[in-house]
């Protein structure tokens, strides 16, 4: 007779802990964990895991699925990465609550931060809703390969308050911020898992205006932070300018101590000195020292993006003659670029005419510039850049990289590793992924579908920081607790992220020794055409969300168990 629902057989545990490895059955009834141990009775269904690395599904706390799940039921590229629970609304973009006549600035909002392009976000969005808990009912009476949670984005919060005062950023008044602080309450009540912002120069709408939170006062934010006080649940995440000397932590701990709620922060590395990060990191400690919850998230990798013909950027998309053939589609414009004459124009044009184009310069720093491959490597040497290699071969780096870039059919991709490769390495991030108050996030899964895919950082975390790396490596231990229990208790999510009797039944099954991240692709499947980048992984034998595999062996099972959390 059997006992339960399934039991995962003879796997080696990584319980999400951080404790030692240990091999176990793991014994799953109603959607939890009923046991773990040895000998287990029998289950109804079982996966022999013997030889498998057994995880708790991974919490990735950063994306910006916001549009996605009103659309579509599974959540890529995040769920072929063994992420069983993902948070949205990071940076305080999102869509709710919106009044009709802003809808097109919120998309535009989006498009600009995170690079999901007008036409897919207004022709995938149904706008059923206005105020934030109906966002949430509409997400209520959905189902997806996995669970998920939502800030109240404060964007969206202040435009809906302030109306255009809020797009332009003028002052909020009282009566503007005791209305924000009562939608707040609201969303809270609704279950919105806390509130999320943005006071960085980065974050622009597709039209140039800075995002509408750049300029909020410390005391409007203090007063957001206030109510989850008050309601005494809820996270406050924030993403500001630290990466320059002089900048520390200290508004962020006037935050924290006024919410008396966890607080999570962005923080990474440039790629050339002086660095700030250690600094940051001695205040973190001393900060959590003294009773406040504030941890820092970092992504896994170099901040990095793609850059092809196909693609949103490229290194030659600002010249004069390249902006003459944008609009041809993909194989006519391939052909121009491969004409000598046009090459040779190309060549010889300035960059960047426009010179409030930041990125029209960034996309040509080939020292930090690098073919990926297929498996990806994303920790190469100087010698491996653009630059390094087109020394070698007595050639400019705009030569080598125009003609890299139309290799294949469709043309080729490289790697930009915008930041967080200080000195032409990674170690700078594992000191920071070692920290005991640094957690990885920053994944952007739905976000900047057409320059990056870093939904896949939670297999390179496994892969390269646990098994690969010739030095410098991280116990794979570790690793899992932090994008477990790690991730998940600092959103509250009490039940999840352990391998334990009574918490939910979200676990991967993972071949280690084979587990490898593919090259990522483009794929023109969201809502209008629009194209996006995947990427694949082998080695995730089964994962497993509420005691129902969504997918085995790479393949999706069909199965959506998953829903709304209300925090």
């Amino acid at each position: 007779m059997s006992l339960y629902d399934l039991v995962v057989r003879g796997g080696t545990l990584a319980d999400g802990s951080g404790g030692q490895l240990y091999v176990a059955d793991v014994a799953i009834s109603n959607g939890q964990i009923a046991a773990v141990g040895t000998a287990l009775g029998r289950g109804k269904a079982e996966i022999d895991a013997s030889g498998y690395l057994v995880t708790p599904g991974f919490v990735d706390v950063h994306t910006h699925y916001d549009g996605h799940v009103t659309w579509e039921n599974r959540l890529r590229p995040s769920s072929c990465h063994g992420v069983t629970t993902v948070v949205m609304g990071n940076c305080g973009v999102g869509f709710a609550p919106c009044k009709p006549q802003d809808r097109d600035s919120l998309i535009r909002l989006m498009d600009g931060v995170e690079d999901l392009p007008f036409p897919v976000l207004a022709e995938g969005l149904p706008w059923t809703w206005e105020s934030f808990p109906e966002y949430l009912a509409v997400l209520a009476g959905r189902q997806y390969d996995m669970d998920v949670a939502a800030y109240l984005p404060h964007a969206a919060l202040r435009v809906y308050v302030m109306g255009e005062r809020g797009a332009n950023r003028e002052v909020a008044t009282a009566e503007d911020i005791e209305q924000m602080c009562e939608l707040l309450g609201e969303a809270l009540d609704a279950g919105a898992i806390g509130v999320a912002t943005s006071r960085t120069l980065f974050h622009r709408s597709s039209d140039g205006r800075p995002i509408p939170t750049l300029d909020a006062s410390d005391e409007e934010l203090t007063a957001l932070a206030g109510v989850l006080k008050q309601k005494n649940k809820g996270v406050f995440q924030i993403v500001e300018d630290l990466h320059e000397p002089g900048r520390d932590l200290h508004a962020l701990v006037d935050i924290a101590r006024a919410a008396g709620r966890p607080l999570t922060f962005s923080i990474g590395s440039g790629n050339i000195g002086p660095y700030h990060w250690p600094n940051l990191l001695e205040e973190l400690s001393r900060a959590n020292a003294d009773g406040v919850v504030l941890k820092a998230q970092v992504m896994p990798r170099a901040i990095g993006m793609l850059l092809s013909h196909e693609l949103t950027l490229n290194p030659f998309y600002t010249t004069e003659s390249y902006q003459q053939l944008q609009d041809l589609p993909l194989e006519a414009r391939l052909q121009r670029l491969r004409d000598p004459a046009v090459r040779a124009t190309i060549l010889a044009e300035p960059p960047d005419p426009d010179p409030a184009l930041v990125l029209g310069r960034m996309v040509r720093d080939f020292d930090h510039m690098f073919e990926l491959g297929d498996p990806p490597d994303y920790e190469q040497s100087w010698e491996h850049s653009i630059a390094g290699r087109a020394q070698a071969l007595g050639l400019s780096p705009e030569q080598l990289a125009y003609d890299l870039l139309l290799e294949g059919e469709r043309g080729s991709y490289l790697y930009l590793a915008m930041a967080n490769y200080a000195d032409g390495a990674l170690n700078a991030v594992g000191t920071m992924l070692s920290h005991p108050h640094v957690l990885p996030g920053l994944g952007d899964g739905g976000a900047h579908a057409a320059t990056i895919c870093d939904g896949s950082y939670s297999t390179f975390a496994l892969t390269h920081w646990t098994r690969d790396r010739a030095s410098g490596k991280l116990p794979v231990e570790d690793m899992v607790h932090r994008l477990s229990l790690g991730t998940a208790n600092l959103m509250g999510l009490h039940d999840r992220g352990l391998l334990a009797p009574g918490k939910r039944a979200d676990l991967n099954i993972i071949d280690y020794d084979q587990l490898q991240l593919h090259a990522p692709e483009i794929s023109y499947d969201l809502p209008a055409n629009g194209k996006r980048l995947l990427q694949r992984a082998t080695g995730y034998v089964a994962t497993i969300v509420g005691g129902i595999p969504v997918y085995q062996h790479g393949e999706a099972t069909g199965a959506l168990p998953g829903r709304l959390i209300r925090a």
